[in-house]
């Protein structure tokens, strides 16, 4: 993955983990120890923060710090994505990620149901 990449997933994930904790830039920013500013231009991709901020983040967000990385794998899973690998992905293992998938897309809940009742 290329810098800027990594850059835009890593601040699309804070974003999306920001609003998921109902937190306002201002309320991140005080609890992660920097500023709105800073926090403002690694939302949008222009900055990547040291180690030590990035465990603030994550510390402030709840979550470790790999999530604020990996949230962009699971953000990209849609229903078409889901019926393509049906043949190869057992039942078992998409009901073993149903919590997994559900708690970075609530919206899916349903959908889940019917594509594991239809397998």
């Amino acid at each position: 993955m290329i810098e800027q990449e990594l850059k835009d997933a890593l601040g699309k994930n804070i974003k999306f983990f920001r609003f998921r904790r109902q937190f306002s830039q201002a309320n991140l920013a005080e609890k992660a120890d920097i500023s709105v500013t800073f926090l403002s231009n690694i939302e949008r991709g222009n900055n990547f923060p040291q180690a030590g901020t990035l465990c603030n983040l994550a510390q402030a967000l709840n979550v470790e710090v790999w999530e604020l990385f990996r949230a962009k794998v699971l953000l990209m899973i849609n229903f078409p994505l889901l019926t393509a690998f049906r043949k190869t992905l057992p039942s078992m293992l998409i009901l073993l990620w149903k919590p997994f998938i559900s708690s970075i897309r609530p919206d899916f809940n349903d959908r889940l149901d019917e594509f594991l009742s239809s397998a």
